[in-house]
Protein backbone atom coordinates (compact mmCIF):
# COMPACT_ATOMS: atom_id res chain seq x y z
CA UNK A 1 0.00 0.00 0.00
CA UNK A 2 1.16 3.59 -0.65
CA UNK A 3 2.46 5.36 2.11
CA UNK A 4 0.28 7.98 3.89
CA UNK A 5 1.08 11.38 2.72
CA UNK A 6 1.41 14.39 4.64
CA UNK A 7 1.15 17.42 3.85
CA UNK A 8 3.19 19.81 6.48
CA UNK A 9 4.03 24.03 6.54
CA UNK A 10 7.19 25.04 5.62
CA UNK A 11 9.32 26.55 8.41
CA UNK A 12 8.45 26.50 12.83
CA UNK A 13 5.20 24.19 12.18
CA UNK A 14 7.19 21.85 9.73
CA UNK A 15 10.41 21.66 12.70
CA UNK A 16 8.12 21.31 15.50
CA UNK A 17 5.70 18.25 13.74
CA UNK A 18 8.81 16.39 12.82
CA UNK A 19 10.11 16.63 16.66
CA UNK A 20 6.60 15.23 17.52
CA UNK A 21 7.32 12.47 14.80
CA UNK A 22 10.78 11.26 16.68
CA UNK A 23 9.14 11.75 19.44
CA UNK A 24 6.53 8.61 18.97
CA UNK A 25 9.54 6.79 17.32
CA UNK A 26 9.29 7.63 13.23
CA UNK A 27 12.83 7.99 11.67
CA UNK A 28 13.04 11.50 10.33
CA UNK A 29 16.58 11.47 8.98
CA UNK A 30 15.13 12.36 5.27
CA UNK A 31 13.66 15.18 6.44
CA UNK A 32 16.53 16.56 8.49
CA UNK A 33 18.70 16.29 5.49
CA UNK A 34 16.38 17.31 2.63
CA UNK A 35 18.28 19.81 0.95
CA UNK A 36 16.04 21.32 -1.58
CA UNK A 37 13.45 18.14 -1.70
CA UNK A 38 9.43 18.85 -1.52
CA UNK A 39 8.79 15.54 -1.09
CA UNK A 40 10.67 13.17 2.15
CA UNK A 41 10.44 9.73 3.06
CA UNK A 42 9.76 9.55 7.16
CA UNK A 43 9.21 5.98 9.41
CA UNK A 44 10.79 3.59 6.84
CA UNK A 45 8.33 4.62 4.53
CA UNK A 46 5.45 4.64 6.62
CA UNK A 47 4.65 8.23 5.87
CA UNK A 48 5.80 10.87 2.73
CA UNK A 49 6.23 14.10 3.57
CA UNK A 50 5.05 17.13 1.26
CA UNK A 51 6.37 20.35 2.51
CA UNK A 52 4.24 23.30 1.05
CA UNK A 53 2.79 26.60 2.29
CA UNK A 54 -0.11 26.78 5.11
CA UNK A 55 -2.97 27.90 2.34
CA UNK A 56 -1.44 25.19 -0.11
CA UNK A 57 -1.30 21.81 2.89
CA UNK A 58 -5.38 22.87 2.92
CA UNK A 59 -5.66 23.04 -0.77
CA UNK A 60 -3.72 19.74 -0.97
CA UNK A 61 -5.78 17.48 1.42
CA UNK A 62 -9.09 18.83 0.38
CA UNK A 63 -7.72 17.30 -2.90
CA UNK A 64 -6.72 14.24 -1.77
CA UNK A 65 -3.21 14.46 -3.12
CA UNK A 66 -2.23 14.01 0.91
CA UNK A 67 -4.11 12.05 3.27
CA UNK A 68 -2.73 14.61 6.57
CA UNK A 69 -1.89 17.66 7.00
CA UNK A 70 -0.32 20.48 9.46
CA UNK A 71 -1.41 23.42 9.52
CA UNK A 72 -2.18 26.40 12.01
CA UNK A 73 -5.52 27.03 12.98
CA UNK A 74 -5.75 30.76 11.35
CA UNK A 75 -5.24 28.89 7.91
CA UNK A 76 -8.31 26.69 8.96
CA UNK A 77 -10.53 29.63 9.91
CA UNK A 78 -9.23 31.89 6.95
CA UNK A 79 -9.10 29.20 4.14
CA UNK A 80 -11.54 26.20 4.30
CA UNK A 81 -13.60 23.62 6.19
CA UNK A 82 -13.73 20.98 3.73
CA UNK A 83 -12.00 18.08 5.38
CA UNK A 84 -12.04 16.71 9.15
CA UNK A 85 -10.13 18.59 11.86
CA UNK A 86 -8.35 15.79 14.39
CA UNK A 87 -6.28 17.03 16.54
CA UNK A 88 -4.94 20.05 18.38
CA UNK A 89 -1.37 19.72 18.35
CA UNK A 90 -0.44 21.79 20.97
CA UNK A 91 1.85 23.97 19.62
CA UNK A 92 2.52 27.06 17.25
CA UNK A 93 0.05 28.86 20.39
CA UNK A 94 -0.57 32.34 19.39
CA UNK A 95 -3.80 34.68 19.34
CA UNK A 96 -5.72 36.62 16.44
CA UNK A 97 -6.62 40.00 18.39
CA UNK A 98 -7.93 43.02 17.60
CA UNK A 99 -5.68 46.39 17.81
CA UNK A 100 -5.59 50.06 17.48
CA UNK A 101 -2.94 53.34 18.67
CA UNK A 102 -2.95 53.71 21.80
CA UNK A 103 -5.64 55.58 23.31
CA UNK A 104 -8.59 55.26 20.17
CA UNK A 105 -11.80 54.51 21.47
CA UNK A 106 -12.50 51.67 19.11
CA UNK A 107 -16.18 50.58 20.32
CA UNK A 108 -16.78 54.47 20.25
CA UNK A 109 -19.35 56.18 17.96
CA UNK A 110 -21.66 54.36 15.25
CA UNK A 111 -20.13 54.50 12.05
CA UNK A 112 -19.12 51.72 10.15
CA UNK A 113 -15.20 51.51 11.55
CA UNK A 114 -12.00 49.96 9.03
CA UNK A 115 -10.18 47.19 9.57
CA UNK A 116 -6.62 45.83 8.12
CA UNK A 117 -6.09 42.76 7.98
CA UNK A 118 -4.28 39.64 6.11
CA UNK A 119 -7.63 37.70 7.06
CA UNK A 120 -10.89 39.18 5.84
CA UNK A 121 -12.66 35.81 6.65
CA UNK A 122 -12.17 35.77 10.41
CA UNK A 123 -12.73 39.28 10.59
CA UNK A 124 -15.63 39.68 9.09
CA UNK A 125 -17.23 36.53 11.11
CA UNK A 126 -15.90 38.32 14.45
CA UNK A 127 -17.42 41.56 13.94
CA UNK A 128 -21.04 39.37 12.47
CA UNK A 129 -21.14 37.97 15.72
CA UNK A 130 -20.96 41.61 17.56
CA UNK A 131 -23.69 42.56 14.82
CA UNK A 132 -20.80 45.30 13.47
CA UNK A 133 -21.03 47.02 10.21
CA UNK A 134 -17.06 47.21 9.28
CA UNK A 135 -15.09 47.84 5.96
CA UNK A 136 -12.39 44.85 5.25
CA UNK A 137 -9.61 46.09 3.89
CA UNK A 138 -6.91 43.26 2.94
CA UNK A 139 -3.05 43.57 3.34
CA UNK A 140 -0.75 41.35 2.61
CA UNK A 141 2.34 43.07 4.24
CA UNK A 142 2.97 44.57 7.91
CA UNK A 143 -0.44 45.50 8.79
CA UNK A 144 0.62 47.34 12.04
CA UNK A 145 1.19 50.15 9.64
CA UNK A 146 -2.40 50.94 8.78
CA UNK A 147 -3.59 52.47 11.66
CA UNK A 148 -0.50 54.34 11.75
CA UNK A 149 -1.31 55.95 8.30
CA UNK A 150 -5.05 56.68 8.46
CA UNK A 151 -5.89 53.83 6.69
CA UNK A 152 -8.27 51.82 9.00
CA UNK A 153 -9.15 52.24 12.56
CA UNK A 154 -7.63 48.94 13.60
CA UNK A 155 -6.16 45.62 13.03
CA UNK A 156 -7.06 41.91 13.43
CA UNK A 157 -3.91 40.04 13.24
CA UNK A 158 -1.65 37.09 14.80
CA UNK A 159 -0.31 38.52 18.05
CA UNK A 160 2.59 36.12 19.52
CA UNK A 161 4.60 38.32 22.55
CA UNK A 162 3.08 41.90 21.21
CA UNK A 163 6.49 43.58 21.00
CA UNK A 164 5.69 44.77 17.27
CA UNK A 165 2.65 46.28 18.49
CA UNK A 166 4.31 47.75 21.23
CA UNK A 167 7.11 49.30 18.90
CA UNK A 168 4.22 50.83 17.03
CA UNK A 169 2.06 52.36 19.81
CA UNK A 170 -0.88 50.00 18.89
CA UNK A 171 -2.33 47.99 21.45
CA UNK A 172 -4.80 44.95 21.87
CA UNK A 173 -8.23 45.37 22.57
CA UNK A 174 -10.22 41.99 22.39
CA UNK A 175 -8.82 38.67 21.76
CA UNK A 176 -10.44 36.96 18.79
CA UNK A 177 -9.43 33.49 19.32
CA UNK A 178 -6.92 31.14 19.76
CA UNK A 179 -4.34 29.61 17.72
CA UNK A 180 -2.05 26.61 17.38
CA UNK A 181 -1.07 23.99 14.98
CA UNK A 182 -3.64 21.18 14.00
CA UNK A 183 -3.56 17.85 12.20
CA UNK A 184 -6.15 17.90 9.44
CA UNK A 185 -7.69 14.93 7.12
CA UNK A 186 -8.77 14.18 3.79
CA UNK A 187 -12.61 13.15 3.74
CA UNK A 188 -11.87 10.13 2.20
CA UNK A 189 -8.77 9.30 3.29
CA UNK A 190 -10.34 8.77 6.59
CA UNK A 191 -12.52 6.40 5.58
CA UNK A 192 -10.19 4.49 3.20
CA UNK A 193 -7.68 4.65 5.74
CA UNK A 194 -9.16 4.87 8.86
CA UNK A 195 -7.00 2.14 11.00
CA UNK A 196 -3.79 3.95 9.87
CA UNK A 197 -4.97 7.42 10.77
CA UNK A 198 -6.64 6.17 13.87
CA UNK A 199 -3.15 4.48 14.58
CA UNK A 200 -0.90 7.50 14.09
CA UNK A 201 -3.65 9.60 15.42
CA UNK A 202 -3.72 7.88 19.19
CA UNK A 203 0.30 7.99 19.52
CA UNK A 204 0.39 12.04 18.81
CA UNK A 205 -2.73 12.48 21.52
CA UNK A 206 -0.39 10.56 23.51
CA UNK A 207 2.55 12.70 23.27
CA UNK A 208 0.87 15.88 23.18
CA UNK A 209 -1.45 15.45 26.47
Amino acid sequence: MNPIRIALTKGRLEKTTIELFEKIGYNCDEVHNKGRKLILSVGGGQFEVVLAKAADVITYVEHGVCDLGVVGKDTILEKGTSFYELLDLGFGKCKFALACKNGYDFYHGYGAKTIATKYPNVTRTFFEGKDMDVRVIKIEGSVELAPLVGLSDGIVDIVETGSTLKANNLSVIEYVTDISARLIANIASLKLRKKEIEELVSKLEAEVK
